[in-house]
């Protein structure tokens, strides 16, 4: 147990050790580079040195979502500004993750702490089986005291992870993947602000910072969110706090706090007032296969149903039976994630499909023995089983949106 730990703050108790165990740190662009270029290696070390320190006191263990490979490939190879087609962000990024992993290499090893490397990409989340196998190794680094350092593969998946992220943030939505897939209690968003503001505080001085939001969808937090985007990064506010809407729908609290000083990782263990809390708004995890279903798949169609079946998927937990779908956007076939919708056109559900698009546009509406006279009798009963179901967060959330997917 750590000896700087306070007392008496209940809320912040959340974040801190003992109670938790498995951490997700992630670093942006804007954190981990300098704004003319470069790595900006002093971030690096005094995360090495906390993360070290914290193994030792507190047997916490953590694993680094980190971005930064195209910012070092940019300097090695004489570019002045971001690389903007794929081709150069690629190799930019080739070039710069050697860079990257050395940086992290040399500054844990310092602290007589080895690293390891994990290049991801969609469909390591997607197939189920690569799914698992990451999910193995990471466990099996972790309890080696090894801190895996996790970024997207930029050199194969840029433009495929940046269009899915929704318009940048791609590696705070891996963070929230790798977060729910090793089922970590807590993750930590290091940015260059000290947290959540009441306005940009690098445009009003007269900003204050939000210690502890409760709720994502409250009118005032979102009114204090800037879309700011750093020079060399992607994202912004507005995608951490998607990422933390997400993880705070599942059970799982997110701090954003300051990546530039040499104490935050450390203060948040401790239960200390740093950055801004995001308190999670349902009690326990949600299992890990939901949320591979609901965050980790492509979406390859909409099931769109009535208002009975939408109460009956939201109150009930029961599994979505062709009589109350009204329809069907997009194709998609058996085994395809799908989004499910209400009539007004807003994405509640995510789950696999046991029925193609063609079977519901048929079967839609149909009792049971009216899709077997239909269908045939191998037809499933239902279109999506409740196992292969997940509900998404309320209304006011990016992933409700109409035809959207949840990312």
């Amino acid at each position: 147990m750590s000896p700087e730990r306070q007392t008496g703050n209940p809320v912040r108790e959340i974040v801190s050790s003992p109670r938790v165990r498995r951490v997700v740190v992630k670093l942006g662009s804007g954190t981990v580079t300098d704004p003319g270029g470069g790595l900006r290696l002093s971030t690096i070390r005094a995360l090495a040195a906390q993360l070290s320190n914290a193994l030792a006191a507190d047997s916490v263990s953590f694993v680094v979502v980190t971005s930064g490979a195209i910012a070092a490939g940019r300097e090695k190879l004489g570019m002045t500004e971001r690389p903007r087609t794929v081709s150069l962000k690629q190799a930019a990024a080739a070039v710069g993750q050697t860079s990257l992993m050395r940086a992290y290499e040399r500054a844990f090893e310092k602290h007589g702490r080895h690293v390891a490397q994990l290049l991801l990409t969609h469909d390591d989340f997607e197939r189920r089986e690569r799914y698992v196998n990451a999910r193995n190794t990471l466990f099996a680094l972790l309890a080696r005291g090894i801190v895996p350092i996790v970024n997207e593969n930029d050199t194969v998946a840029t433009e495929e992870i940046r269009l899915e992220g929704g318009g940048g943030g791609a590696n705070d939505h891996l963070a929230t993947l790798v977060t729910q897939m090793i089922g970590a209690d807590l993750l930590i968003l290091l940015t260059d602000s000290d947290g959540l503001f009441t306005k940009d505080p690098h445009r009003h001085p007269d900003a204050r910072r939000i210690p502890v939001v409760e709720n994502l969808d409250d009118e005032s937090i979102r009114a204090a969110v800037g879309r700011r985007v750093s020079a060399e990064g992607t994202g912004g506010m507005a995608s951490k706090l998607r990422s933390a809407r997400v993880l705070s729908a599942s059970g799982i609290p997110v701090v954003i706090a300051s990546g530039l000083t040499r104490r935050s990782v450390l203060d948040v263990l401790a239960g200390k007032d740093r950055g801004t809390l995001i308190l999670p708004r349902k009690a326990g995890k949600i299992r890990s296969r939901k949320m591979w279903i609901a965050y980790a798949l492509h979406v390859h169609g909409t099931i769109v149903v009535d208002d009975g079946a939408l109460k009956v998927l939201l109150e009930g937990g029961k599994s979505l039976l062709p009589a109350g779908v009204t329809g069907a956007r997009g194709r998609f076939r058996p085994g395809d994630a799908v989004s499910i919708a209400d009539r007004r056109g807003r994405v509640f559900a995510r789950g696999i499909a046991r029925w193609s698009s063609e079977q519901v546009d048929r079967g839609k509406g149909k009792r049971s023995a009216e899709v077997r006279a239909l269908l045939g009798a191998e037809t499933p009963a239902e279109v999506v089983h409740r196992d292969d179901l997940t509900i998404l967060p309320p209304s006011g959330t990016p992933e409700s949106r109409k035809g959207a997917a949840p990312r």
